[in-house]
C-alpha cells in the first residue's frame, strides 16, 4: 500500500465516492481508507473495473453499492448518512460524446442532477465534483484561469459546464456546499489502456510495451497540462476538508501548471520505458490526422487552488511518468 503524503485526518468520516471503480475514483478510495474514512462506492461498472477495488473490498471500512446515477432511488440509497460526496461518476471522453451525445448527456447531466438532489436531501455537508478543463472550449487565453472560458467544443464539454452551473445554483438556492475541480489530463496507475476511448498516456504505454508504434494525432505540437493522479488526490482531500469559507462554492483548476507537447510526451515515454526493455528505444513514433473537437493548447493557472485550498502539486510530468511507467510495466 502506498502512503499518500499530506493526507488530512478523516477518521470515521462517512464519504461516498461515485464512479469509485474507475481510475480516479479507485485511487481516491484507497487514499480515503488510508486516512481513516468510512467509504461507500457507487458504480455501475460501465467504465470502471472490479479489480480496481480489490484492496478496498478487504477493508472493513468499505462498502460497495452497484448501481447507476441515472436512477434517483440508487442515488438516495448511496447518499443516506453520508457527510461528504466525491462525485467522480461520468462518461468521460470527448470522442465518445461526439459519437453518442445522448448517453453522455443522460449520465453527466441527469445523473449529476440526481446526485445533487439526493445529497442535498440527505443533508450531505459537502459535495466535491469532477469538473473538466474541456469547459475552457475555444478560449485562446493561456494559462487558463477559472473565470474566463470560451464556447464548448464537444457534447462532453457542454455536460461538464452544465454541472458547474447546477452546482452554483444549488449553492445559491439551497445553501449547499459544493466545490468543482477542473481536471487537466489526469494520468497514473489504474488508468485503463484498453478500448476506443482510452486516454493517450496508458494507450501509448501499452503500445510501447507491445513494441507497437503509437500514433500522434496531427503534427504533435498540440500541448497539454498533464497531471499525475497523486496531485488530483491531494486536491480532492483539500476540497473535502477545507474550513476556509472563501474556498467554498468555487471551481478550481487541478493541474501541475506546465505544458508538454505530444511529441515531447511520446519521446519521454519511450525513454522511460526503455529502462525496462531496451528494444522499446527502437519503436517508431507515427503521426495521423488531427482529431475533431481537440483544442490545440491547454495550460492551467493553479494560483486560485494554491491560495484558497492550499493546493501544492508534488508531481511534475516527468516524476509522474516515472511512477506510472513503473506501475504499468508490472501490471500490464
Amino acid at each position: 500500500m502506498r502512503t499518500h503524503h499530506e493526507l488530512p485526518d478523516l477518521k470515521q468520516k462517512k464519504v461516498l465516492v461515485t464512479g469509485g471503480a474507475g481510475f480516479i475514483g479507485s485511487n481516491l478510495i484507497e487514499a480515503l481508507l488510508q486516512a481513516g474514512a468510512k467509504v461507500t462506492c457507487l458504480d455501475n461498472f460501465a467504465t470502471g473495473h472490479r479489480h480496481n477495488l480489490e484492496s478496498a473490498l478487504k477493508d472493513t471500512g468499505f462498502k460497495l453499492i452497484e448501481g447507476d446515477i441515472r436512477e434517483m432511488e440508487i442515488c438516495r440509497r448511496a447518499c443516506a448518512n453520508q457527510e461528504i460526496v466525491l462525485h467522480q461518476a461520468a462518461l468521460g471522453s470527448v470522442p465518445r460524446s461526439i459519437h453518442d451525445p445522448v448517453t453522455s448527456n443522460e449520465v453527466n447531466i441527469n445523473g449529476f442532477l440526481n446526485m445533487l438532489v439526493a445529497a442535498r436531501d440527505a443533508g450531505v455537508a459537502r459535495f466535491v465534483y469532477a469538473a473538466s478543463s474541456s469547459t475552457y472550449g475555444d478560449s485562446k487565453q493561456l494559462p487558463k484561469v477559472e473565470d474566463i472560458i470560451g464556447k464548448p467544443l464537444s457534447p462532453y464539454a457542454i455536460t461538464k459546464y452544465v454541472n458547474e452551473l447546477y452546482a452554483d445554483v444549488f449553492a445559491r438556492t439551497y445553501g449547499f456546499q459544493t466545490i468543482g475541480l477542473r481536471y487537466f489530463n489526469v494520468f497514473g496507475r489504474r488508468q485503463d489502456p484498453q478500448g476506443a476511448y482510452a486516454a493517450v498516456i496508458p494507450k501509448w504505454v501499452k503500445q510501447f510495451i507491445c513494441h507497437e508504434s503509437p500514433v500522434i494525432n496531427g503534427d504533435g505540437e498540440y500541448s497539454r497540462d498533464f497531471t499525475y493522479i497523486d496531485n488530483v488526490i491531494q486536491a480532492n482531500m483539500l476540497a473535502a476538508t477545507t474550513e476556509n469559507p472563501a474556498a467554498l462554492n468555487e471551481v478550481y483548476n487541478v493541474a501541475y501548471g506546465d505544458r508538454t507537447t505530444l511529441n515531447e510526451l511520446a519521446s519521454w515515454l519511450r525513454e522511460e520505458l526503455s529502462a525496462y526493455d531496451a528494444a522499446i528505444a527502437q519503436v517508431e513514433i507515427l503521426h495521423g490526422p488531427f482529431r475533431t473537437g481537440d483544442i490545440p493548447h491547454s495550460l492551467a493557472s493553479i494560483e486560485k487552488a494554491r491560495q484558497l485550498l492550499g493546493y501544492n502539486p508534488r508531481f511534475d510530468l516527468k516524476a509522474g511518468l516515472k511512477e506510472a511507467c513503473h506501475w504499468y510495466f508490472h501490471h500490464l
